[in-house]
């Protein structure tokens, strides 16, 4: 079990960076957003008493210089823990100040998190109630949004899927609708996405189909694990050194369809902190000397979901 401190030190470090990509919100600068929240999430990582290691993070280590999949953070001293993260899970939305940029981390017991190179994933998500299996990455679209609606017992019209607006997504697009489903498209964040399938009398969303990053992939099913769900996702390898890339991170089938259980397991705490306005959560505010931040914290073990609304003097931050 984590030591239930982390809890409470997961989320400075997620307003750490945050607070720090927000200055630079509708700037139009992705790269200068995204590095200046990896130094001020590092910095805070740091500062924890555990043996942390990257497993998700911003890339292999000759492509990204800090939290780089593999890093070590923290003191040193402490349990071991694997860190699923994303720093600003939305580039694009800060840097054009659009809704949903979020600073999100995952920790879990040393080798809980699927260790997954930094590639593609297909995936699919709903939120929990509904009976084991109703939706499968195998099944066509017309079929899981068919399924979803009968286990929900509405007509499909009434099932509404979350996709990022890519043109790869263009068939699953129009085969939702022919279903008779509505399609919510986003332009980034698909962590959120996944997210909002578990609260659908809120946010509208039934059921999250398409394909993103993996490392996304890992952080939102961490997410569901604590606030319950189904999910399935499966790397996409379209190159011989990207299959051996995936078994030499401890991946043995390249080509498995992971579940839930398999992407995040034992026990998990996840993390986000809004960094623009959006649906989940506010962004930051700077008010004077103040700043504001929105934060949801959750955890597996517990079941607990706990939403922090945090502020205090900008030079004490």
């Amino acid at each position: 079990m984590l030591n239930r401190m982390l809890t409470i030190e997961i989320v400075r470090v997620t307003e750490a960076a945050a607070i720090a990509a927000a200055r630079l919100r509708g700037r139009g600068d992705e790269k200068q957003a995204d590095q200046v929240a990896v130094d001020a999430m590092r910095t805070a990582l740091n500062a924890l008493d555990m043996d942390g290691k990257i497993v998700i993070g911003e890339g292999e280590r000759d492509e990204a210089p800090m939290l780089y999949i593999g890093e070590k953070v923290g003191t040193g001293k402490g349990q071991r823990i694997d860190i699923a993260l994303d720093p600003l899970e939305g580039t694009t939305l800060t840097a054009k100040a659009m809704p949903d940029a979020l600073a999100v981390i995952a920790m879990a017991e040393g080798g809980s998190l699927l260790h997954s190179p930094d590639c593609y994933m297909e995936k699919i998500a709903i939120g929990g109630g509904y009976p084991k299996g109703i939706v499968d990455l195998d099944a066509s679209p017309q079929e899981n949004v068919t399924k979803l609606a009968e286990a929900k017992g509405v007509p499909v019209s009434e099932i509404t899927a979350c996709v990022l607006d890519r043109p790869r997504h263009a068939e699953i697009i129009a085969s939702l609708r022919e279903a008779g489903a509505a399609v919510r498209l986003i332009t980034d964040g698909d962590v959120a996405g996944v997210i909002h399938t578990a609260n659908p009398a809120d946010t509208g969303i039934d059921i999250y189909i398409g394909t993103g990053g993996a490392p996304e992939g890992v952080l939102a099913a961490a997410a569901l694990r604590c606030i319950g769900g189904q999910m399935q996702g499966r790397l996409v390898l379209r190159k011989p050194q990207e299959r051996e890339r995936a078994m030499k991170m401890g991946i043995e089938d390249p080509d498995k369809k992971f579940d839930l259980a398999e992407m995040a397991s034992g026990d998990v705490i996840f993390a986000a902190t809004g960094v623009t306005d959006g649906s989940m959560l506010d962004g930051v505010r700077f008010e004077g000397d103040t700043v504001t931040t929105d934060t949801v914290v959750m955890r597996s073990a517990t079941g607990t979901v706990r939403w922090i609304k945090n502020r205090g003097r900008i030079n004490k931050r």
